[in-house]
């Protein structure tokens, strides 16, 4: 599966708990939730109305409300479990990448480590580090985990 497919994905499951939780919400109050420009709601809403997910009615004149069908539930329940397991894969290739660095640094007889980088890749970092039994210091002569998005990289032995 492909980034750009993954994104769109993720995008029709926010769109569908943001309608669920409120069906006279707008486009743009939607665009604003999302981080994306209305015209993007509006491309993956027509997308959704096509796959019969999301049906519309006139709430007023001007205002539209939104409705998830029973097909547009079983979607979201689809794409929340495709999330979830993605956030699982990612989780588990971290620890197995960190792991399988941990075991090069003690083989070069470390047993602290340094981690350059802020976020969720980094707090499983620091998790697996403690649970592993390297402590996590801010000192320069030592082995380090160089974050850059999922991207881990080890430094610093000789």
């Amino acid at each position: 599966m492909s980034l750009e497919s993954t994104n769109e994905e993720t995008r029709e499951l926010s769109l569908l708990e943001q309608i669920e939780s409120d069906p006279d919400v707008n486009q743009s109050t939607l665009a604003t939730q999302l981080g994306v420009a209305v015209g993007t709601v509006n491309w993956h809403l027509k997308r959704l109305i096509a796959k019969g997910a999301v049906k519309v009615s006139r709430a007023e004149r001007k205002k539209l409300r939104y409705i998830i069908t029973p097909e547009g539930l079983a979607l979201r329940a689809r794409l929340a479990v495709d999330y979830v397991e993605r956030s699982f894969s990612v989780y588990r290739n971290i620890r197995k990448k960190v792991k399988d660095n941990i075991t090069k640094i003690r083989k070069a007889g470390y047993d602290r480590v340094r981690i350059i980088g802020t976020g969720d890749v980094a707090d499983i970092c620091k998790l697996t580090c403690i649970e592993q039994g390297i402590q996590i210091v801010n000192e320069k002569n030592t082995p380090v985990f160089i974050l850059d998005g999922y991207k881990i990289r080890l430094e610093g032995l000789e």
